[in-house]
């Protein structure tokens, strides 16, 4: 699956606005971004008398509206969901997916430091790897000023991205299995081999290959 990276910090401490500049400095270069927002909140996306919440109140695992501008997918549980779940909903389409909140979860973070919130997270907060900030601060992770979207950008470019670019992301029973160099290139070559040999049209310039197996 795509790279996960998080940013946390206490609220109004600027991580949205700081995103907005970081997600266009990132498709600018290139790269398909997708977003995940945490909140604490319960939201209503779907109102009670609308046709996709009528779907899930009748069983539907997940229901999607399509519109002229955009499809909506809304999966119910979201509570009961670890950003792995999440991520493999959203799929593998994406150079890196980028979340806001979820300081518990697993992915790396960078935390995003005002002074007047008080205390970094970063000195007992586990998994950050960089904190944007206007002030010194006595961490062992790399930091930023609030300011450099540029910096930032390579960071998440070089360590994140560009080692992610080629891969093989391989679930069994619903659960990621995770594969060391050799066993990634073998099926990578493996799938390759057998998408070449159907000599279907379009496997010339092959960039992704999906496949689902259900027994």
């Amino acid at each position: 699956m795509p790279p996960v990276i998080s940013f946390v910090g206490t609220g109004k401490s600027g991580k949205t606005t700081f995103l907005e500049k970081l997600i266009p400095e990132l498709t600018g270069r290139g790269y398909r971004v997708a977003t995940i927002k945490h909140t604490i909140h319960n939201t209503a996306f779907d109102r009670p008398e609308k046709d996709t919440a009528r779907h899930i109140r009748a069983g539907s695992a997940a229901a999607a509206i399509a519109s002229p501008n955009e499809f909506v997918m809304i999966v119910p549980g979201g509570a009961n969901m670890t950003v792995d779940e999440m991520v493999r909903h959203i799929g593998d389409d994406y150079d890196i997916i980028i979340t806001e909140g979820f300081k518990h979860e697993n992915a790396p973070k960078i935390e995003v430091h005002r002074r007047e919130k008080g205390e970094a997270l970063a000195g007992t907060l586990e998994g950050v790897v960089a904190v944007l900030t206007d002030e010194p601060l006595d961490v062992k992770v790399k930091q930023f000023s609030l300011e450099d979207v540029k910096g930032v950008a390579d960071f998440l470019e070089e360590g994140y991205i560009k080692p992610h670019k080629d891969r093989v992301t391989l679930f069994i029973n619903n659960e990621q299995v995770s594969l060391g160099a050799f066993p990634e290139k073998m099926v990578s070559n493996l799938l390759l081999a057998i998408a070449t040999s159907l000599k279907i049209k379009g496997t010339a310039g092959i960039r992704s290959i999906d496949i689902s197996l259900r027994k």
